[in-house]
């Protein structure tokens, strides 16, 4: 089950300076910032010596690799991560992060556990949280960083009229490991699930009194917060003995029950967690994550308590700008990777749809947020700009090629111009004849060329006045021939001239086009993006409203008349929300388009927004 990949071993990710405050190792943040996919991050918790790095190396597909102890000293301190190549899902990268062990006496610091934890929930698609022995009373009260999860971190800035929702909705998945576990899984004479016994294990208890309420707290917040739990329970790995050199064991070395139950845990988070996300169901990469902790951990530096809503607004300045960066990078990288200046304007805006898509995509995957399109709209600019110098350095070689030709191809009338050759009687003809035979052999050679009409319109124009002078020194010709031969020149000089325009009005045309594509390319990245966060979203909200609607029937079923009628109303304005969300759809695509056509008519103010192909296609789609 290796994974291999990535990193070989695990770094520290978040530990206590020497002020004894938590801070981000640049080490790790220096290796997030690096993957530009999708995480799914699971976190371990829980009390100190209870074999939590076990179950992580395992996850890894390694045996060894986070610290390990046979001893009554926590091992662990800190945050350590292992990123490893995701085993069943392709282009995702499965981030791990060990805790330091909770309840540790010797720190002397509940605040500190408690900062470790609310770390683990904020980061991670899951949260397992590992224990010995049973689930019971003892095994819920140690637990009691769940009950201050409320107090420590904040959802929105401001007060939210369903704050359980909301952490609901944003809050990881929950597993329970159970290790050691000795018991028959059975309720009376029935057999039941791990799950099951979990579920029971969080049945409320009732009455009023304080200590129903003390008893109940826990078990409440287990199941106001967490939308989806699961249990696993597994037997002593080996034998005591065995036990204090478990990095040295082989799977023949293991109890035969115990990895089974490992290795359908493994299973169960490879097939069942998904990427991490944050409000407005935004899959996170990597980088986002890093400097989403980065947020995070500067927060409680401070002595703030984190917010949710805050950070997402600080990491999407961070990702945006950055995401502007590196799609402009990429951009610039392909062209110049793929251009051989000089090169045919089709050929070259062809190049730039492929460069273009590549950035685009790149900046829609990492940017974060960015409801107004004000970073998009700036990368739209940006990109136009960079393919107009571009555009213009392809006509400047052109130039320089084709001026080239020229001197080499009208060399030998420069000469007859420089000796007087042509000033004598019958000469203009000379001259005129000259100038034409050599004008053919220059387009003959230039014809592949953008700026051959315009060089020699400019070469024309040039000689105009020579031609003059050779004309009027031609006595063979008459008044009448000369002014005749004055008005052919001139002619010829505007006919060149527009071919000249012509030419340059092509090029204009199929800037156009290429703004017309930019446009189309940016609206189908955006309704891309825009379905599947929608989607996300919608599968979030479905997944608390499922969660709600089970906890109002366990509650009815057990006589809490009360708190089912305040989970209803949860419900009814949850359901509320959600067809508001479903209403709101076409004006939030028809702003985002309303935007990106702004920019566009701004760089170019002729320029008219055409919604096409996909784009069209897609739109049609958010409007059923």
């Amino acid at each position: 089950m290796a994974c291999g990949g990535l990193m070989s071993a695990p770094v520290c990710l978040i530990e206590n300076d020497e002020n004894e405050k938590l801070h981000l190792r640049k080490q790790a943040k220096d290796i997030l910032d690096g993957i530009k996919e999708p995480v799914v991050v699971v976190s371990v918790v829980g009390l100190y010596r209870t074999g939590k790095s076990y179950i992580m190396n395992r996850l890894a597909g390694q045996q060894s690799g986070f610290a390990l102890g046979s001893t009554i000293e926590s091992k662990t301190k800190g945050i350590w991560m292992w990123c490893v190549p995701h085993p069943y899902k392709e282009g995702h990268t499965l981030v791990l992060l060990d805790t330091e062990g909770l309840g540790d006496v010797k720190k002397g610091d509940e605040k500190h556990d408690t900062w470790i934890f609310c770390l683990a929930v904020l980061l991670s698609s899951t949260l397992v949280y590992n224990s010995l022995g049973v689930i019971d009373n003892t095994a819920l009260e140690k637990l009691h960083y769940v009950t201050e999860l409320t107090e420590n971190i904040r959802v929105k800035a401001e007060v939210s009229r369903d704050e359980e929702a909301d952490f609901m909705r944003t809050f990881p998945s929950f597993v329970w490991a159970v290790r050691d576990f000795t018991l028959e899984l059975k309720m009376g004479n029935k057999t039941i699930t791990s799950d099951e016994y979990l579920e029971s294990a969080l049945t409320l208890k009732p009455g009023n009194s304080p200590q129903t309420a003390q008893f109940n707290l826990p078990r409440r917040c287990l199941r106001h917060f967490f939308a989806v739990r699961k249990c696993f329970v597994f037997p002593r790995p080996a034998s005591t003995q065995n036990m204090r050199r478990m990095e040295e064991l082989t799977e023949k070395d293991l109890d035969s029950e115990f990895l089974e139950q490992a290795n359908t845990f493994c299973h169960y988070i490879y097939d069942n967690v998904d990427p991490k996300t944050v409000s407005g169901g935004r899959t996170i990469t990597g980088s986002a994550l890093g400097n989403l902790a980065e947020v995070y951990v500067e927060a409680i530096r401070s002595g703030k308590v984190p917010c949710l809503e805050n950070a997402v607004v600080s990491l999407a300045k961070i990702q945006n700008v950055r995401a502007v960066e590196q799609a402009l990078e990429s951009y610039m990288t392909e062209m110049l990777s793929m251009a051989q200046l000089p090169m045919d304007p089709a050929d070259l805006s062809n190049i730039h749809t492929v460069a273009e898509k590549k950035a685009i995509e790149g900046f829609v995957t990492m940017s974060f947020n960015d409801n107004d399109q004000t970073y998009q709209q700036e990368l739209m600019g940006k990109i136009y700009d960079e393919y107009q110098q571009i555009c213009q350095q392809n006509r400047d070689e052109s130039v320089i090629q084709c001026e080239a030709v020229l001197h080499n191809v009208f060399d030998k009338l420069e000469k007859g111009i420089f000796d007087g050759s042509y000033l004598k009687p019958r000469g203009y003809r000379q001259y005129r004849d000259m100038l034409a035979q050599l004008a053919n052999e220059y387009k003959a050679r230039t014809q592949s060329q953008i700026m051959s009409e315009e060089v020699l319109s400019k070469f024309l124009k040039a000689k105009e006045e020579v031609g003059n002078m050779i004309l009027r020194a031609d006595e063979s010709l008459s008044a009448a021939e000369q002014e005749k031969e004055v008005q052919r020149l001139k002619n010829e000089i505007l006919e060149q001239r527009q071919r000249g325009l012509e030419e340059q009005n092509r090029l204009q045309e199929r800037a156009f086009k290429d703004m017309q594509r930019t446009h189309d390319e940016h609206v189908n990245q955006i309704i891309h993006q825009m379905e599947r966060e929608h989607e996300r979203m919608s599968r979030d909200n479905e997944r608390v409203l499922e969660a709600k609607l089970r906890e109002r029937d366990a509650l009815l079923q057990k006589g809490f008349e009360q708190q089912a009628s305040r989970m209803q109303r949860q419900i009814d304005r949850l359901q509320s929300e959600m067809h508001e969300e479903q209403k709101s759809k076409p004006s939030k695509i028809s702003r985002i388009l309303d935007g990106v056509s702004a920019t566009a008519e701004l760089i170019l103010p002729s320029f008219v927004p055409k919604l096409v192909g996909r784009g069209l296609s897609a739109i049609s789609k958010w409007f059923n």
